[in-house]
């Protein structure tokens, strides 16, 4: 596949966040680009404003006859997230097409460039963020695929003039396998996946096996502790490492701490975004621009100057009367990032947790985990399970995780329900975490939140 000669792009799952980048990076080149998805977001709609054709039905009828026969200058592109029974795939395989999966035509396009690649089940999308903001502003440059909206340039793919690409490289179905890079990142690898997976050991495998495919000469960056299988730079928090943050403090609600790599010290790095987990981020998105040769003082004024990716994290309400958070965190060591992060930031007031569970195999999975990190809230508001490419299993319900929790304030509601709860309790301090449709009620919160 020659992507010079490509005219014409199909996304299959065009909503999806690293789909939605390869869409904008081909219409940027001058393709014709269409696609489907199965609901219509924001971000499609903004697709649709940017000149591209959405269908929301999965009927091969509604396919644009010019993607009706193969040709060179056609491409067709799938997420593994779409069913298996698509009406659409379906009709592509039988006019004898190839289709590609996001992932390979990532490792297409980065193919020939100086390539740093972040991979980790928690922390690879605002790490990746991170780096490209500092390449980005420092004047160093680079073109980046991310796996959120980077809130600095309010998108998920940037381009750059040199050959410097980011990636975040994605572990679901094994797809960052594709990816060759020059500079691996590596910052968790936590259980999940499972599904597709099976164990915990298959998935470590597959990190060992991304990390082994650096290019020669490349670099290897990951937390301390992980078990890559090798050499590479290390890097934590507070701890004896190859990169480390020290002297972490909190002043005047901001994140402050110290760099260290035993060659350059930076000192006194503000953060632009909160959360103790965010400092690791930082950490390791440092000492890849270091590799880069990224001037410390530039580093740090980036850092600073960085305003997170839309949905870590990220402050909706911030007053005297209200804090509003929301954040993707759908995995129970992020939740635990999420609402450490929060009570640290506010100790003396009562937090209010919204969750909604992702996927009916990681709720039975890690049902245990779930139950003892929300039981760090105060109250709990638990949405039903978002199935996103699933069908039900018998037994498997947001029920489960209640009746595991100590911690008594507590209530299974709707999101009707939910917002009718915040309209009468007003939390002083509110968080919402899932990575499933729970942030179409972060607008109404708002709303609720600040007409108090």
């Amino acid at each position: 596949m020659e992507l010079h000669n490509i005219q014409r792009v199909y996304l299959a799952g065009i909503g999806g966040i690293g789909m939605s980048g390869l869409a904008r990076y081909f219409a940027r080149k001058g393709c014709i680009v269409c696609g489907y998805d199965k609901t219509a977001t924001d971000l499609t709609m903004a697709l649709q404003n940017e000149g591209m054709q959405i269908i929301y039905e999965d009927r091969a009828e509604f396919i644009p006859m010019s993607f009706h026969k193969p040709c060179d200058g056609t491409l067709i592109i799938y997420t593994p997230a779409m069913p298996k029974d698509s009406a659409i795939l379906h009709f592509f395989k039988q006019q004898g097409f190839e289709l590609f999966k996001r992932s390979q035509v990532l490792g297409l396009i980065s193919k020939g460039m100086y390539t740093i690649a972040v991979a980790g089940t928690h922390g690879k999308t605002t790490t990746s963020c991170m780096i490209a903001h500092i390449l980005k502003y420092s004047g160093t440059d680079c073109s980046a695929f991310l796996g959120g909206i980077a809130a600095n340039y309010q998108s998920n793919v940037l381009y750059g003039d040199n050959n410097v690409m980011v990636v975040e490289a994605d572990e679901y179905d094994r797809s960052f396998l594709t990816l060759h890079p020059d500079v691996a990142i590596i910052t968790s690898m936590d259980a999940d996946h499972l599904d597709i997976y099976g164990d915990h050991s298959h998935l470590t495998e597959s990190f060992r096996l991304f990390a082994s495919q650096i290019k020669d000469g490349g670099t290897l960056i990951y937390h301390k502790g992980l078990p890559v299988g090798h050499d590479g730079i290390t890097y934590a928090r507070d701890e004896e490492a190859g990169a480390m943050a020290e002297n972490v403090r909190i002043e005047s609600g901001d994140f402050y701490f110290d760099f260290d790599n035993g060659g350059t010290q930076i000192e006194d790095i503000r953060m632009g975004i909160a959360g103790m987990h965010n400092i690791d981020n930082a950490t390791a998105a440092i000492q890849a621009a270091l590799l880069l040769n990224v001037a410390p003082d530039a580093i740090k004024s980036a850092l600073g100057s960085f305003k997170g990716v839309k949905r870590r994290f990220e402050y909706i309400v911030k007053n005297e009367a209200h804090i509003y958070i929301d954040d993707y965190a759908h995995h129970p060591e992020e939740l635990r990032a999420a609402i450490s992060s929060v009570k640290k930031l506010y100790p003396n007031k009562k937090l209010t947790v919204v969750f909604q569970p992702h996927l009916y195999t990681r709720t039975r999975d890690f049902v245990d985990g779930f139950a003892e990190v929300l039981d760090m809230s105060d109250e709990l508001l638990l949405l039903d399970i978002y199935p996103a490419r699933e069908l039900p299993i018998e037994g498997v319900n947001s029920e489960l995780i209640l009746d595991r929790m100590k911690m008594w304030n507590k209530r299974k509601c709707g999101k009707q329900e939910c917002l009718d709860i915040v309209r009468v309790e007003k939390p002083e301090l509110l968080l919402t975490v899932g990575a499933g449709d729970i942030d179409q009620l972060v607008h109404s919160l708002k709303n609720i939140l600040e007409h108090v």
